[in-house]
């Protein structure tokens, strides 16, 4: 393999999905590009590998971006890959796709973004990156509006919403209508409202959604938002809800922590190597009910609600951008050695 030379380079990212909304993958290139270009390096993204030269090749998703791999890895045989593995990749694909585990043999590096992933990982593969993810830091703004919704959690006296956020496109690995499930069960007494912003990708999701918002008082569809949409609704939020089948660490965990947001989380290795083991926000995948007693908790019981926003807080340390760039200057570094 040619060594990797710490100057300035060409990274192409390739990723399945550049600008869809609400996309794991999109979001996590666009940062990924961020970080590199403050290393002062040039950066490509595009959804394929198109031939051209490059010196370093990161790919997100072993299996969707098989064929960029293969193509890249056969054209420039000595220039350093990563390959970055998904939720899907890791819980799932390797193994049951060739494509993936073919990706990962060829790699030179993988990149997972949580340490509980290396476990599904052939001993062989372990020794590989480990890059959590980043989220910027608050703003005055951002931090007043924190500050704002804060002084809601746990207040039983206040007449206002107290507002769980959902920030998860529809589809079945997000098991994207728990908290709805969920909210139904609540005692008439809650103030508790669900806002769920994410785009639904099939018609039998919307039609699904549309209905929830309509006959649950308690849970509204926001549909898509933008980003920064997105992150105000996280920040004016008491809680966050990810209710998912599978993940690979999701973006959303990460912002919830940086900005303070307590997570109500599936007890799934992706969310468990981002929250911790002892993270007292976890129910079972699929459980209405043990979700619908944790909103119970959070709403009624001030010192739960503390307890899981010290523990947020905790691990923001870990988060921050000049982190995760750090981690990629090593990696980099690190290659063709």
């Amino acid at each position: 393999m040619t060594r990797y030379h710490a100057g300035v380079s060409l990274i192409q990212i390739i990723t399945p999905h550049v600008d869809a909304t609400g996309s794991g993958n999109a979001t996590t290139a666009r940062r990924w590009a961020t970080r590199l270009r403050e290393l002062r390096h040039r950066v490509r993204i595009a959804t394929r590998y198109d031939g051209a030269p490059c010196d370093v090749l990161v790919a997100l998703h072993a299996r969707k971006s098989a064929g960029s791999i293969r193509r890249f890895h056969r054209t420039f045989p000595r220039h350093p890959l990563i390959v970055a593995l998904t939720g899907t990749d890791v819980y799932r694909d390797l193994a049951h796709s060739s494509r993936a585990e073919a990706s990962v043999e060829a790699a030179s590096r993988l990149v997972v973004l949580q340490r509980l992933a290396l476990r599904e990982l052939a001993p062989r593969h372990r020794r590989k990156a480990v890059i959590e993810q980043s989220a910027p830091s608050l703003s005055p703004r951002e931090r007043a509006l924190r500050q704002r919704a804060h002084a809601a959690t746990g207040n039983a006296r206040s007449a206002g919403a107290f507002t769980v956020a959902v920030l998860a496109n529809l589809r079945h690995v997000k098991d994207p209508l728990r908290a709805a499930m969920a909210a139904r069960r609540l005692p008439g007494t809650s103030r508790i409202h669900i806002v769920h912003a994410g785009d639904a990708l099939t018609a039998a999701y919307a039609r699904r959604a549309r209905c929830a918002s309509q006959t649950n008082a308690r849970y509204a569809w926001a549909g898509p938002l933008t980003a920064a949409g997105a992150r105000r609704l996280l920040l004016s939020s008491q809680a966050l809800i990810l209710s998912s089948r599978l993940e690979g660490g999701a973006n959303v965990v990460s912002e919830a922590i940086v900005c303070g947001v307590p997570v109500l989380a599936s007890r799934i290795p992706g969310s468990v190597g981002l929250l911790g083991e002892r993270y007292p926000g976890y129910f079972p995948v699929g459980d209405t009910r043990r979700l619908t007693a944790l909103l119970e908790r959070l709403e009624a019981e001030p010192q739960f609600a503390n307890r899981l926003r010290r523990h947020v807080r905790g691990l923001a340390a870990r988060f921050t951008p000049t982190r995760e760039r750090a981690a990629w200057r090593r990696l980099l570094r690190g290659l063709g050695t």
